[in-house]
């Protein structure tokens, strides 16, 4: 008990070091592969340098993507498991849904590729709070604008479920707010990326919009009606994988420790670009090389249906086939085609998370037989 206790408060003083090599607790037993051992950190001038060397001009998408509308974001973590995906280069794209799989299978570095510069500059803000909070009771309270509570070592054994009902007993406050407010932003402007008046706007929106909305915010579109389906921000905390098991990056210390020694290190590195484009992807894979490192997941949300509508699946396919591929690496894309429509499903889900090889992926491609996203979502994918 006393070690234990030295332990939590070294991690209160450290904020960094002290759980980033536990694995997850809720897969032990599956995760008996060795450690991955992290990279040096980048430097903020090779960080800022990467980010715009990787970069396409921004494009539009029609929804804001604050949080995930993915509610079965995590009933994929069971089959990562089981496949021993694990270490390697991560890339994937939206926002903080991300960080649980970079946690779950210890991702040694990851690229968030998207085709919105707002998502480059959420993740900017993202990287801030990591970079403030030095444990999840801190950092929640410091995203949705709570007052930030006292140094306790009792915060980091607490379950999310615990967390999630203090910050309901900790409503926000003008202060509070002023607070998380002014100092994540001007944190976010010492990361080293150049960032004009209007980007720090729009990150400051961003901040405010969690903070106004915290736990009930949803994902929201511009021009659609909001989909009844759409989990809450409460509701992807305390999410579960398949097994009914807690697994979100904030489901325990360690693996928000994880995520945020990769933030420390500058690991974490957010692109802008599309995944049929000429540079982002491709570069990526040239980078991960220039590591010494193999992709081990690509998550791709429901991107690739959008590519297919405009006519660049045959260049996506293309840049994964260029990628330097883990031999057991695989890639994560989602459906959304309503209860019975599936047979991966979860009963009460609308969304379903599929989990597919890159050999099944390029077979598939290579074939010829992908015409649209549902015979993509119908292609052999890995049994839950």
């Amino acid at each position: 008990m006393l070690k234990r206790l030295a332990l939590i408060a070294l991690l209160l003083l450290t904020g960094t070091e002290a759980l980033v090599a536990q694995r997850p607790a809720a897969s032990s037993a599956a995760t008996s592969a060795a450690a991955t051992t992290l990279l040096p950190p980048l430097s903020a001038a090779a960080f800022a340098r990467i980010v715009g060397d990787l970069s396409e001009p921004g494009g539009f998408f029609d929804t804001d993507n604050l949080i995930s509308n993915e509610r079965s974001y995590l009933h994929v973590m069971g089959t990562l498991d089981r496949l021993g995906v694990r270490g390697g280069a991560y890339i994937g794209v939206g926002p903080d849904q991300s960080f649980s799989y970079i946690a779950r299978t210890r991702s040694e570095i990851a690229f968030l590729l998207d085709i919105r510069r707002d998502n480059l500059l959420q993740h900017l803000l993202f990287k801030a709070l990591f970079a403030r909070s030095r444990t999840r009771a801190e950092y929640l309270a410091l995203w949705l604008g709570r007052p930030v509570p006292p140094p306790d070592v009792r915060m980091v054994t607490r379950s999310i479920g615990e967390l999630v009902s203090q910050l309901d007993a900790a409503p926000a406050t003008l202060a509070s707010r002023a607070w998380a407010s002014d100092s994540i932003l001007a944190d976010v402007q010492r990361l080293g990326i150049a960032l004009s008046a209007t980007d720090l706007t729009t990150i400051a929106r961003f901040h405010r919009d969690f903070m106004r909305d915290g736990l009930s915010l949803r994902f929201t579109s511009i021009g659609r009606p909001p989909r009844a389906y759409y989990p809450t921000l409460r509701d992807l905390l305390l999410e579960t994988d398949r097994d009914g098991r807690l697994a979100s990056y904030l489901s325990s210390e360690a693996d928000f420790q994880y995520v945020k020694e990769l933030q420390r290190r500058n690991l974490v590195i957010p692109v802008v670009g599309d995944l049929a484009g000429a540079k982002a992807l491709r570069g990526i894979g040239r980078t991960v090389r220039a590591f010494g490192r193999t992709v081990s997941v690509l998550y791709v949300s429901n991107a690739e249906d959008y590519v297919m509508r405009d006519g660049g699946f045959a260049a996506y396919a293309a840049s994964v086939q260029s990628l330097p591929r883990a031999p057991g690496g695989v890639m994560i894309r989602s459906w959304f085609g309503g209860p019975g429509t599936h047979p991966h499903e979860v009963q009460g889900y609308f969304s379903v998370q599929l989990l597919q090889t890159f050999a099944g992926f390029l077979d598939t491609a290579r074939s010829g037989a992908m015409w649209s996203y549902g015979a993509l979502v119908f292609s052999p994918h890995e049994s839950p």
